[in-house]
């Protein structure tokens, strides 16, 4: 029984999702690209939900709500994780459509240090939210505001990475 145990606890163990202490993050970034997944969020009236990025990359943009996957997290979990950190509400990922798979590259990186980019692979699921659902959060974002394709086009601010959502699927 004790072994069991053991072996359960550790098959359980080695499958919790974990996060990277900053210099480990650092070296990640610097060396390999990191896998993330972007909501496009929809309002019934068919505008798309976008942040003022506080954060950097791609800081002083608007942005569609994100985060990258961690390690032994599974993509349903981790879809489900960003969305109640980025949007305060519980989203399914049964509920979701993935409209693509995205290179997201960037000159600079999270720590503003050394001379190195960051690479995302993006998942970019699109998913319908009631606004009333939403209890947006103030920590990657500073400011939110729904775009219709045509406004996001006219808005130099939309970054590039989430004008392509724009312009190929909404």
């Amino acid at each position: 029984m004790v072994i069991i145990c053991s072996v359960l606890l550790r098959i359980i163990m080695d499958n919790v999702p974990e996060k990277l202490g900053r210099e480990d993050l650092i070296g990640v970034v610097k060396n390999a690209p990191l896998v993330s997944v972007d909501l496009v969020v929809r309002n019934g009236g068919g505008r798309v939900l976008l942040g003022w990025r506080s954060n950097r990359p791609a800081r002083d943009c608007w942005f569609v709500p994100g985060g990258r996957i961690l390690k032994n997290e599974r993509i349903s979990q981790a879809f489900e994780r960003i969305a109640k950190d980025e949007l305060g509400a519980a989203v399914s990922f049964d509920d979701a459509r993935l409209i693509g798979v995205f290179d997201h590259i960037y000159e600079d990186n999270f720590a503003g240090e050394g001379e190195f980019g960051t690479h995302y692979v993006v998942l970019a699921y699109e998913v319908r939210v009631e606004e009333a659902a939403l209890d947006l959060p103030n920590d990657q974002h500073s400011k939110y505001q729904w775009f219709t394709a045509e406004s996001a086009d006219k808005d130099e601010k939309v970054h590039p990475n989430t004008r392509v959502y724009f312009e190929k699927f909404c």
